[in-house]
């Protein structure tokens, strides 16, 4: 098997994460930013370097629970809520999401995560507004890559600090920021349902995968090339197909080209707005 080292200088990535947070905020004339705050590792390393870019009256965490959402989860939201000073939020979206849920009573738990997720993104864009704070994402690398997440839920944000670090990169940052342990010892989880994990869900474990993607992504590797390397052919291919099949959470949706200065094509970067 091919040895693969996904170890960060994490001290260098802190400073170019916080940096990024205030200049991509000043850009566009903010100094404030909103996150959901799950309890789990993402959103807490999201939220650790929001309060440490912007300052911690700066940032304002919101709790969203469910009714059947894990007491760990708030409880572990709190702690990153006191370890940081950050203001804070909590409101539950039982109210918001039941009547869809209770009107189809065949309704999967796919459905039902997808419906939790946006209501979530419908809170966090209005306390944007009333906070007068852009919304900071919490989806790291794998999950980007593999579609794990829930379009215009959890997957929509302003900004994305931690969207360039694999899960078990963004564990190093979050360790070597000082996220509790408890959130870092925990099996991680979109707490969607009882007993829902991610790893449970994707048929394989972050370690592995993030192994594979870093050859896949990074490295340029071929699937074939990574079967050379020691990776099972089918899970090789199950990967690679679903990074092709979620290609379209990762862009703006495909606009049909008319012109000859087209959004999405020709139209692209900061010289264009005039800058």
């Amino acid at each position: 098997m091919t040895e693969v080292d996904l170890t960060i200088n994490t001290e260098l990535a802190r400073g170019i994460l916080t940096g990024f947070i205030r200049s991509e905020l000043n850009r566009v004339g903010f100094s404030k930013a909103v996150i959901n705050l799950s309890g789990g590792l993402d959103s807490a390393l999201s939220c650790f370097l929001a309060a440490e870019a912007l300052g911690p009256q700066n940032v304002l965490a919101i709790r969203l629970p469910y009714r059947t959402s894990a007491q760990d989860s708030l409880d572990d939201a709190q702690k990153v809520i006191d370890a940081t000073g950050v203001q804070s939020l909590t409101y539950e979206i039982t109210g918001m999401v039941d009547p869809l849920i209770t009107a189809f009573p065949e309704m999967s738990n796919t459905r039902k995560g997808n419906i939790m997720a946006r209501a979530r993104m419908i809170v966090l864009y209005d306390q944007s507004e009333a906070f007068r704070g852009l919304a900071v994402g919490t989806g790291n690398k794998t999950e980007i890559l593999l579609g794990y997440t829930t379009l215009y839920g959890d997957s929509a944000c302003a900004i994305n600090p931690i969207g360039d670090l694999y899960k078990t990169q963004a564990r190093q940052l979050a360790r070597a920021l000082g996220v509790p342990a408890s959130i870092l010892d925990k099996a991680p989880s979109a707490d969607l349902w009882s007993g829902q994990t991610d790893e449970g869900e994707l048929g394989f474990t972050y370690a592995d995968v993030d192994r594979l993607l870093y050859l896949l992504v990074d490295q340029r590797y071929t699937p074939q090339e990574a079967v050379e390397a020691g990776f099972a052919e089918a899970f090789v291919t199950a990967v690679v197909n679903r990074i092709r099949r979620n290609h379209f959470k990762r862009v703006l949706p495909p606009i049909a080209k008319l012109s000859n200065r087209t959004i999405g094509y020709d139209f692209l970067y900061l010289r264009d707005w005039g800058t």
